[in-house]
């Protein structure tokens, strides 16, 4: 399994970064994961328009899926349109979000259909995507959000999108290869519950898992990348590191 890192910035995109957004690639099939401000771009540096297979959303806040409305009119408009809808798993709002996104008034929304395009899947349960086996579970942020777990050829990938500490995080990473896990803010007893993650909560996060390795992303532009990975890596025996926008990464199995 390949992680491609389109965009990893936290909160908003910074100087010349993306913000959220992912591919993961497996026995030909390109499943997207997160697709934030400036990740339509960036895919389009990495690979043609209409390659991806599928798209997961953990959230429905801009960072990880405002350039969902940039798609859309990518696939409808173009003047070689892709063949058949685009599958996108995401939280159960997500066809008026994105429709709220693109459409400037109440008039046009109400007419607005966009099932030509795209075919929209709840999150919640095991679901087969292509060769990935995806779990996901409601997470601790403020709208409905979820994790990940998927897995594919013996090897797993968790992934926390954004979240507080919370036991659905523990049970998702269990034993994961690869913890990809946000970390918008170094510790301090007056950070926002349920929100985000500090550098020491996803460096005890991957202890308490006993993941693989530790890959720290979603730092905002106002946050010391340096001083949350040093909270990580104190947290966390295992190999950890951030990840860059444009960095490939192997998931495989451990030695």
């Amino acid at each position: 399994m390949l992680l491609t890192v389109l965009g990893c910035s936290g909160s908003i995109p910074g100087p010349g970064a993306a913000a959220s957004g992912y591919l993961l690639e497996a026995d030909g099939f390109t499943l997207a994961l997160e697709f934030g401000n400036g990740v339509l771009s960036r895919f389009q540096e990495e690979r043609p328009l209409f390659s991806m297979d599928a798209l997961v959303l953990s959230h429905l806040h801009p960072d990880h899926c405002i350039d969902v409305s940039s798609l859309y009119v990518a696939r409808k408009y173009h003047p070689v349109p892709p063949s058949g809808t685009l599958p996108v798993h995401a939280p159960a709002d997500a066809h008026s979000r994105f429709a709220a996104a693109y459409a400037p008034n109440e008039a046009e929304r109400s007419s607005l259909d966009m099932s030509d395009v795209f075919s929209f899947h709840g999150l919640g349960s095991r679901v087969e995507i292509g060769p990935f086996t995806v779990d996901s579970a409601v997470v601790a942020h403020p709208c409905e959000a979820y994790g990940f777990r998927i897995s594919c050829g013996g090897v797993t990938l968790a992934y926390t999108g954004d979240s507080g500490p919370c036991a659905a995080l523990d049970s998702l990473a269990s034993g994961a290869d690869v913890l990809l896990s946000e970390a918008s803010w170094t510790h301090a007893p007056d950070r926002q519950p349920d929100l985000h993650l500090s550098g020491r909560e996803a460096g005890e996060l991957a202890a308490r898992a006993g993941a693989g390795r530790l890959l720290i992303t979603h730092v905002p532009p106002w946050t010391s990348r340096e001083d949350v990975l040093e909270e990580a890596r104190s947290a966390f025996g295992g190999p950890g590191e951030l990840v860059v926008q444009g960095g490939r990464y192997e998931v495989g199995e451990r030695t």
